[in-house]
Order: C-alpha cells, then structure tokens, then sequence
C-alpha cells in the first residue's frame, strides 16, 4: 500500500497557535462573572472533624457560599476514570467529617474574588481529634483502619479489604513455581523499590461550571476523560447524567494526573447550589498535595535459572501503596505483572503476588506507564542482578529468553484470554531487533561494562526492555463520526482527548488517509459529550490504535456512502461508482463529478441529502509495543554525582504515523523516566506530609540533567492497528530507570535498587570496601 499522509513527518495542527499564545485552554473561556473557588484542606494526615465553624467566613465581603460536609450528600465513589463498572473502590466522598491525608478537602469557598476566597478560608475554624497514622506501606495491614466508613464498596472483585486497609490484590500462576525453584542452578532473591513521582504537567487542574439555558449543569474541564467525568459527577452528585455535558478545551498536559476526577466536582457544587458559573485552578501545591503522584511500590523478586543463562522461574511478590484512596489501585498493580512478566515467555513457572494497601499519603493514582513502569524496574534490575551474577552479559541473557515475533506466552493468554479462545500470537514483535539495533547505537560491545575515564571519574552501561499495550482489549471503545459538508469537506469529530501528544494531528492524518483527500479537507472536533461520540479517554496509550481503527471504520462507511449516493446521483449502479479522493467518477459511460460539487448538489438539488456516519472500534487483541533501552552514564567516584551521558531507546510501536511525534513522545517520556532514575523524591516527615510539594523542592531534570537521547523507530507492522501501528506513549518511560541503575552498577559497583540514585545513596554505597575493589583497574 503507498501512503501518502500517513507515515509522514507533519507538524501540528495547531503548532502554530500554540508557538503564538493563541492556544485557548480551560481558563482563558471562563465566564468574568464566574465565582471564584478555593478548597479549604486539611493540615493533618489523619484526623476527625470534631467542629467546623464557618460563620467568619461567610461575613467576609465577597464571599457568596461556603460548603462543608454538613452541607453536601454524602455517597461513596471513585474518582477514577475507567470504563463502568469502575475496576477501583468507591471509597471518596463529597467532603467528609474524616480527612485521610494532607491535602484532603474539608471545605469549599466560592467569592467574587479570590482574595475574598482566599481571607474567607483562612477564618473557617475547624477542630480535629487526631487518627492513629498509617505511613507503612508494608505494615498497613496490620493497623487501625482507614476507611471503617460501612458505606464504601467494591463494584470489581479485587480483593478489597478495608478493615486490613487493603485496597486491592492481585494473583496468578504458571506453572509450580516452588517445584521449579529446587532444580535451579541460581536462585536469586532482590527486594526494588520505586517513589511515588508526579506528573508535573504544566497546566494544572482547572475547571469551571454554568448552568446553560435549559438548566443543566456544563462542565469545562482540562481532562482526559470527558465522558467519565460525565459519569462520575453523575453517580457523586446524584444527578442524571442527561443533566450534565462535558466539554474539554484544549489541554496543557496531563501524564494521567487528568485520568481522575478532582478539580470537577467543587465548581460544581457551587453552580448547583447558587445557579452561578464557578471556577476553579489549582495551584502548584494543591497538585501535589491534593490530587495523585504514581503508586510508591516494594517488589521483592525471586528469579530461578540454569547455569547458562536459561530463566527458569520468576516469582514477584509486590506492595502497591494506594494512599489514603484506592484510585486505579488493582489496575496499575495488576499491569505491573499481566504486561510485565509476558517479556519472559519461555520460563517453566511465574508467579505473581501484589496488593495495594491504604495509607495516610496522598493517593497514589496513573501516570505514564500505569504500573509497567514500577514492574519494569523491578523486573528488569533484577534480571540484570542475574546476569551478573552469573557472569553473562545481560543482554544475552535477554535475547536467550524475551519473547519473539511469532510466538506466543502462555501467561499472557491465562491473563488475558477466554476458555477455548485461540493463543495470542506476538506476531508484530521486533523486540529482538530493537536489542541488536540498541547494543549498536550505543556501541555496547566496546563499552559493557566499563570504562575508566580518569582516577575519580568512570562510565558504565546499562540496559533494560519493555513492552506496554495498546487500549485494553475487551474492555475500552472509541467511536469517530464523519460529515460530509457542502463545500466538499469532511467534519470530523471525536471524543478522544489531545493531550499534547499530537493525536488530533495524527488522528486527521489517518482520517485523510482513508479518504483519500488532503489534509485541510478534514475538520476535526474533539470531547463534548453532547456533540461528539463516546470515546473512553486519553489513556491505556489507546488513542492512535483504538481511536485510529474507528476513524478508518467510519471513512470505510462513509466511502461506501459516497459510492451508494454517487450511484443515485449518476443513476447507475453502486459498481460501477469510483471516488479518488477529488472526484466521484462514473466508469461506464465515463463522467465525473468534482467531490465540492457533488456535496452541494446532493445537499441542495439534487438528493437533498447530508451524508454523516458513525464508526467505532473495541480492540479484541493486545498490539504490544516493544522497546530495548541502554544507558550511559558517567560517575564521579569523590561525590557520587551520576551524569547521563547518553540514552539509546529503539522502539517497535508498528507504522508510526507520524515518525516525528512519535520521536517526540519517545523523547519526552524517556526524559520523564530519568527523572524517575535520578532526580525526583517524593519523601513524608513522620506526621504524614509530603515533603516536595512545590517546584522549589521536587527537583525535575533539566535540558542540561537528561544528556543526550537517541530514539529510533523500527518499520514494523501490526495488522490490527490503522495502518500497521501500534501505540508509543507509556512503553517510553519504563526502560530508562532499570537501564541507568545498571549502568551506575557497571560503573562503580553500586547497586541502587530504591529510586532514585540520588548522589547520597551511589557515594554513602561508594564508601564500602566492596564497591571501591570493583571499579579499581
């Protein structure tokens, strides 16, 4: 098939407008009459609401409604958005007489102004009777419980636990891990752990709410999920949700910070209560504080293996630290094994053991890698741990036991696929390319392990791979409609969001594509519920996969359309009706019509007929992405300073649609996960607060700080994703920390296995005996 837009390097859309300042995000549409919003939160990690006085605060001048969870209903649910029936415990409410975490919301205040918001919360007096404090992931099963509310509920069945402050769990089995385990020559045993990072996205949460001529509740908003928010505020505000419309302008980022409702529900309770447009933005320390960061995570991993370099059994056993509400709890935990172990497709046995338990830390909830990213770490530094314990290089240790183009995982299928169902085949898998081509880019023969570049000074490589999904099989759907409009052009319009990933770009590329007309013939329109059609969100790395197969469903219907009424038009058979992307043609007798004026005469003479279809798409087979990471790195032996030097990722995500996007989403995410490696902390004092909690503490990694990144895109092809491709956001981020953790190890004999490797830990580590004998040559 010759391409003709799809596979090409175009710049965005809207590139140009945001380059300008012109961009129009959720803020700059605010209503001026719009009250102004603030959220009173709570200075302790655990407390009960003895007393609230509001009564100073409601004389301030300006100041036109304070609510507290005296004044709002109280019903359990979730805030995070997932498809229905949610996968995550309804254990939140509107406002709550117990606060479970620093930051957690105990009253609202809406004023004229925010400085009257601002006074007005300051003179709310509330008195709080201290909770015994859970800030032990490991030990939290074993204290008082969090949520001892009778109300809270599972809709999933996934363990839940609330009296043993267990959130969620997660279990499966191939095979007989402890029979395998014996008849291993090498049996290695590791305990990982990775920090709860933030998406640091630089617009915050935002939103603002009216009540439109008919009375029913709009909601703007800077989400990723239009359609869930919908839901959500439905079943929390207990409104129908043919009450509420959602509409997302465009966004300034989210990372799946913008995959759980927060700022959503305080506007509007306002509006519903004073009829008055509202508003809300976050600021800086209320993200961090009061929304989510990715699950802080302990894996302890056992891997079994034959001498040479055959992995026998992996056993992951995992805590997953949830926070105070178990938001994407079971989720993320469960992708840290399903999309995780099915790297090692040939071990006799696996086995994976997780839960995620309640804390009075701020919840944990998606970022990038969902979960991946966590396993990944742990995984992989644990694959390395074998390798060099066993003297192999890791890569071969990889390329003798990762899976294959054209073979499949019995785990995965367990995981994953029905009784009787066929076995999955991996049959777009470049892993094993992405590896030969990742050790050459790096020059890894030449360079594994070390190399001594002065006394105090020596680099080190190090590597990892990874995979992810593309949507959620069975269970996410996306639908796209088209127009035919009377000048010969086509609306497009969706309910996926653009996250600043490019995916309205992309998704118009793939539209003119299957039309087969330019690109300024497609007008896209994207996420409001009333207007676009139903798309379960940016997230899952489903949008160019699972959006793009029902834009190409809808162009398939729509081409059918064009051909149906062409015959009518030319009064002949829908056979003998051709339509090459400018014209509607009549092969026999030959004629031609030019695509604007054949619009116009169906539309207005002729047919009087506007042609508009629907298509969507559910994805019944995961297309995993493939990547192979390495890392350079280069440490100061007196300090214990880690620089990256150099970062080779080579990616298989299909036939990318646009090389240059998808090259920027790599590079984006990498960066992102050598912050995770090197840089950000996300630390608690002993009463529950999070230390880094603005920008001037949470240190994330500057142009200078992330050295030089290489990314390449192999042309691969999946023959269930539009066009071939596959999905590219999340698997970016999940080699970077086990590959520079090695390198560090590769280096100088320091094993990091608790992110990050901050220069403390790599030089207190340095100190030892047994670390200075490695790196002396």
């Amino acid at each position: 098939m010759t391409l003709k837009i799809v596979k090409q390097s175009l710049p965005k859309m809207d590139g140009m407008s945001l380059v300008t300042g012109k961009g129009v995000y959720t803020d700059d549409l605010t209503p001026r009459d719009a009250l102004v919003v603030r959220v009173l939160r709570s200075p302790h990690a655990h407390a009960r609401i003895s007393r609230i006085d509001k009564s100073r605060a409601e004389k301030v001048p300006g100041v036109v409604c304070v609510l507290t969870h005296e004044d709002v209903i109280r019903k359990p649910f979730t805030r995070a958005g997932q498809s229905y029936p949610e996968l995550s415990p309804h254990d939140k409410f509107l406002l709550d007489a117990t606060v479970r975490h620093v930051g957690d919301d105990v009253a609202i205040v809406a004023a004229e102004t925010l400085q009257a918001a601002e006074k007005a919360m300051k003179l709310i007096k509330v008195t709080y009777e201290p909770l015994p404090l859970v800030l032990d992931m490991e030990s939290a099963d074993s204290q008082p419980p969090i949520h001892p509310e009778p109300e809270i509920l599972a809709k999933a069945s996934f363990g839940f636990d609330p009296q043993q402050n267990i959130a969620g769990t997660v279990a499966f089995e191939l095979g007989q891990v402890d029979e395998v385990l014996p008849d291993c020559d090498l049996v290695t045993t590791h305990t990982y752990r990775t920090q709860g990072q933030a998406q640091a996205m630089m617009e915050t949460q935002r939103t603002f709410t009216y009540l439109d001529v008919y009375g029913r509740l709009v909601v703007v908003s800077s989400t990723q999920i239009p359609f869930h928010v919908r839901r959500i505020l439905a079943n929390a505000l207990d409104l129908p949700a043919s009450r509420i419309r959602v509409i997302k302008p465009r966004i300034g980022g989210g990372f799946g910070s913008k995959q759980t409702v927060h700022s959503e529900f305080y506007p509007a309770l306002i509006t519903l209560k004073t009829g008055r447009p509202a508003k809300i933005v976050y600021t800086r320390r209320e993200v961090f504080r009061g929304t989510t960061s990715r699950h802080a995570m302990t894996f302890t991993i056992t891997l079994g293996a034959s001498r040479d370099g055959t992995l026998k059994a992996i056993d992951m056993n995992g805590i997953w630290d949830t926070g105070a509400y178990g938001e994407h709890a079971a989720t993320t935990l469960g992708s840290a094994g399903k999309k995780v172990l099915t790297l090692y497709n040939r071990v006799e046995a696996c086995r994976f053991r997780g839960k995620a338990v309640y804390t009075n830390h701020v919840p944990g909830g998606a970022l990038r890698g969902y979960g991946v990213t966590q396993g990944i770490f742990a995984l992989e530094s644990a694959i390395n741990e074998l390798a060099h314990e066993l003297g192999l290089d890791p890569a071969v240790v990889r390329e003798k036991n990762m899976i294959r183009q054209g073979e499949t995982t019995p785990l995965y299928n367990m995981v994953t696929k029905g009784a009787g169902e066929a076995p999955m085949l991996m049959d777009s898998c470049l892993l094993e390319a992405c590896v030969t081509r990742g050790k050459a880019l790096i020059g890894w023969e030449s360079k594994y392990p070390r190399q001594q570049v002065s006394s105090n000074r020596v680099r080190g490589v190090g590597m990892a791979i990874s995979q992810q999904g593309s949507g959620l099989p069975n269970i996410d759907m996306a639908a796209a409609s088209l127009k035919l409009n009377d000048d010969g052009f086509f609306s497009l319009t969706l309910g996926s969001t653009d996250i600043g990933t490019g995916a309205d770009t992309i998704l118009a590329q793939i539209a003119a594509e299957a039309l087969g007309v330019p690109m300024d013939r497609i007008v896209l329109y994207t996420a409001d519920t009333d207007l676009t059609p139903f798309d379960s969100g940016a997230y899952a790395s489903s949008t160019t996969y699972t959006t793009g197969n029902a834009i190409l469903d809808a162009a398939g219907k729509m081409l059918a359309a064009i051909q149906k009424t062409g015959a009518a038009y030319f009064d002949t058979v829908e056979e003998n009706i051709d339509f090459d992307g400018e014209q509607v043609i009549r092969r026999q007798p030959y004629e031609t019509i030019s695509l604007a004026a054949f619009s116009q005469k169906i539309t207005y003479s002729v047919i009087h007929e506007q042609l508009s279809v629907t298509g969507s798409y559910v994805p019944k087979k995961a297309a995993p992405p493939f990547m192979a990471g390495f890392a350079q790195v280069e440490v100061d032996l007196e300090t214990g300073q880690v620089t990256l030097e150099d970062f080779v990722g080579v990616v298989d995500c299909g036939t990318p649609i646009n090389p240059m996007l998808a090259k920027v989403q790599a590079e984006g995410g990498i960066a992102q996960g050598i912050g995770l490696a090197l840089y950000e902390e996300a630390a608690y004092t002993t009463t529950g607060k999070l230390i880094q909690d603005t920008f001037m503490q949470y240190k994330l990694p500057g142009r200078t700080d992330v050295g030089t990144i290489r990314v390449e895109l192999l042309d691969g092809f999946d023959d269930t994703g539009p066009y071939g491709a596959k999905s590219i956001g999340e698997v970016v981020v999940n080699t970077v920390a086990p590959a520079i953790t090695d390198a560090i190890y590769n280096a100088c004999g320091v094993r990091i296995r608790e992110l990050p490797a901050t220069p403390e830990k790599v030089f207190c580590q340095l100190q030892q005996t047994s670390a200075l004998r490695h790196f002396q040559v």
